[in-house]
C-alpha cells in the first residue's frame, strides 16, 4: 500500500518524507489556499517545490471544467515536472480529458469519485489513479469503505490497471481498513500516518525496558 500525504504544507511533507514511508503527495486548490498560496504562477511554483521534496507522484489539480481548458491546464502541469500526475474531476468532459491524457502518455488522477460507476468510467478512460472520497461519504452516513471494497471487486474482475487511491482519509483506522480492503494507495493528513505508530503497550514496554536498563547501570 502506498502512503500519500494530502496537504500543501511543505513542513508536513518534509516530515513525512523523512519518516521514510512516503510515496507521494496529493493536494488541491483548497489546501493551497489554506497555506496562503494563490495566483496561478505561485501555485505552479509550489507544485515544483513539492516535487523537489519527495520522490514519488504529486497530484496537481486542474481548475477548468471544460475539455479544452482541462487539456491546456493539464499539459502545463505535466510539463512542470516528471513526478506530476494531472488531477481531473469526475465529470463528462473530465472523462474525455482522461482518455486524451492516457493516449498522450500523461498520468492522471480522477478525483471526486463517489460511486462504482464513476470509478468504472475512469478506469475505462485510462486513469492512472481513481480517488474515491470515503471520508466525505461517511460524513453523510454512507459507507465509504464499502465503496472501496466494491471498486476493488470490479477492478479485479477486469484486471484494470488503474490504482485505487483512497482519499478523504480522516483517521488511522481508515488507513488500516483501506489496507485490509486492498486499496493501492491512501492519502490523508500526516496525523493519519503517524497514528499508526501509536500503541499503549509499546509505550509501557519501552518505559519498562529503559527502567530495567537504568537499574542495571546505576
Amino acid at each position: 500500500m502506498k502512503f500519500f500525504i494530502d496537504t500543501a504544507n511543505l513542513d508536513q511533507i518534509k516530515e513525512a518524507q523523512e519518516l521514510g514511508v512516503l510515496d507521494g503527495v496529493t493536494t488541491n486548490p483548497s489546501l493551497m489556499a489554506k497555506e496562503g498560496i494563490s495566483g496561478r504562477e505561485n501555485i505552479l511554483k509550489h507544485y515544483v517545490a513539492i516535487c523537489n521534496l519527495v520522490d514519488g507522484d504529486v497530484s496537481a489539480e486542474v481548475i477548468a471544467t471544460d475539455f479544452d481548458g482541462m487539456v491546456k491546464e493539464g499539459e502545463e502541469l505535466a510539463a512542470l515536472h516528471e513526478q506530476i500526475v494531472v488531477k481531473i474531476p469526475m465529470i463528462k468532459d473530465g472523462i474525455k480529458a482522461l482518455k486524451y491524457f492516457s493516449d498522450k502518455g500523461i498520468r492522471t488522477n480522477c478525483t471526486l469519485v463517489f460511486s462504482v460507476g464513476q470509478a468504472l468510467l475512469a478506469a475505462k478512460a485510462g486513469a492512472s489513479y481513481v480517488s474515491p472520497f470515503l471520508g466525505r461519504l461517511d460524513d453523510i452516513s454512507t459507507d465509504g469503505l464499502q465503496l472501496i471494497a466494491d471498486i476493488r471487486l470490479v477492478y479485479d474482475n477486469y484486471a484494470f490497471e488503474t490504482e485505487i487511491l483512497a482519499a478523504s482519509i480522516r483517521h488511522t483506522m481508515h488507513v488500516i481498513d483501506c489496507a485490509k480492503l486492498g486499496s493501492d494507495v491512501m492519502t490523508g493528513p500526516l496525523s493519519s500516518i503517524e497514528g499508526l505508530l501509536k500503541h499503549p503497550l509499546t509505550d509501557i514496554g519501552l518505559e519498562k525496558f529503559l527502567a530495567d536498563y537504568n537499574k542495571g547501570n546505576s
